[in-house]
């Protein structure tokens, strides 16, 4: 993919070296992250509609009592459509919108369905690397890295879904990486 980015200043100010301005390039694949991490979503999600489908039940329990007030699934019912829709479509469409792509020099995170980001970290940037993991990411083996950066504004980047000897080794290669240009 050719840069548009300009190789030399305006006139009057300083050239700049062409090998400064390095593109990243947006034509390569992204890596997918970790399949187990689809499922991680999926009880994420499910784990999120459980509360609501019980108030629903609560709801529509004491609106039904004994004047039947409402016919009984007319909230749950719907709610419940809603929640095995949004439990096998979500997730899956979250999934498939992630994704990273590492070079030599710096980390690319993509991500977002309606709200897309594009997150690029150079390395010489990062402060310091955390490796986490909750306890369903735990049970189905996978790990999400955060990058803490200099600065205010998105001074912290998570990626999500990483296999966790896979986060593991992508932290040692950046503090490899680090370590090199500190040098």
């Amino acid at each position: 993919m050719e840069s548009t980015l300009p190789q030399t200043a305006p006139a009057g100010d300083k050239a700049l070296p062409s090998d400064l301005v390095q593109p990243v390039d947006e034509g390569d694949e992204l890596t997918q992250l970790h399949p187990g991490y689809r499922t991680v979503l999926r009880l994420q999600t499910i784990l999120v509609f459980i509360p609501i489908l019980i108030g629903a039940l609560v709801l529509e329990t004491a609106l039904t009592g004994e004047q039947e007030v409402i016919p009984q699934g007319l909230i749950a019912g719907p709610l419940l459509v809603l929640a095995i829709i949004l439990v096998i479509r979500l997730p899956q469409r979250r999934f498939a919108a992630r994704g990273y792509q590492m070079s030599a020099d710096r980390l690319r995170v993509v991500r977002g369905i309606l709200w897309r980001s594009d997150t690029v970290v150079p390395f010489g940037r990062v402060q310091h690397i955390d490796v986490d993991q909750g306890p369903l990411e735990r049970a189905f083996g996978i790990a999400t890295m955060t990058l803490h950066t200099a600065g205010t504004h998105n001074a912290s980047v998570d990626l999500p879904g990483l296999g966790e000897e896979h986060a593991r080794e992508i932290r040692e290669e950046i503090r490899a990486h680090i370590k090199r240009e500190s040098l």
